[in-house]
């Protein structure tokens, strides 16, 4: 079976309209040039979007959590690195320098990274939550939720290659809480964030390594699959 179609030709073209007719064609003729090419979509500025991202993220309201903390505590590191960390939420620290994993947990993470040959500072890192929870409460599986929103827009604009989430709270705010990460830990996963796909890790959060030291091991064979996939996909720092 043969559809007719419409075919927009050059006047200058060498095929003139009795031949067109001769073929039982539908021809519109036309003076104006043909595009070609198609209008490529605007690059979007990644400073501009984070803070716009930031801007909404200092003006939400009823949030406990932000009417206690001291800083809004958003994000640390290189916006084009190809790593994206995620933990959980600001401690007493985080809170004071409002800048994520700068403690205890922070120095442990840094002495994580180098052990696999990455330096932090090309890496990013952000928290589910921005602000400190009061007297550092574990976190209500609502302000989870209600921050999921906004990590999912952060993750959107940094873009990593690959994605990682730091302990129990991480792995809710993108997976829900049906999961285990004793059970979820240490498997590449696919997260779909506004219809795109994120090769994930989880793992468990330094901070729980601090108090939990013989779990240091399971870590460290999630840390060198991590160090496997940025040799596979060729991520220079």
């Amino acid at each position: 079976m043969y559809f007719m179609t419409k075919k927009i030709l050059n006047q200058n073209d060498i095929i003139n309209t009795e031949m067109a007719n001769s073929y039982d064609l539908d021809c519109i003729f036309s003076d104006n040039p043909i595009n070609r090419v198609k209008n490529e979509p605007l690059v979007k500025n990644k400073n501009d979007e984070l803070n716009k991202l930031k801007k909404k993220i200092q003006n939400i309201e009823n949030c406990e959590l932000k009417v206690n903390a001291s800083k809004l505590v958003f994000a640390d590191g290189n916006i084009d690195s190809l790593i994206m960390i995620v933990g959980e939420g600001p401690g007493q620290k985080e809170d004071e320098l409002g800048k994520p994993f700068v403690g205890e947990a922070g120095i442990l993470l840094n002495k994580m990274l180098k052990a696999i040959n990455v330096n932090r500072k090309n890496t990013y890192v952000t928290n589910v939550v921005n602000f400190r929870p009061p007297g550092d409460r574990k976190l209500k599986s609502s302000e989870i939720t209600k921050y999921s929103n906004f990590l999912r827009d952060h993750i959107s604009i940094i873009d990593p290659k690959i994605l990682v989430l730091m302990g129990s709270t991480a792995m809710e705010s993108l997976l829900g809480s049906k999961i285990k990460i004793s059970k979820e830990r240490g498997n590449w996963k696919e997260v779909i964030i506004n219809n795109k796909t994120y090769l994930t890790m989880i793992t468990f959060h330094p901070a729980y390594l601090l108090r939990q030291a013989d779990q240091k091991k399971y870590s460290w064979e999630d840390l060198k699959k991590i160090r496997k996939k940025i040799d596979e996909l060729g991520i220079n720092f």
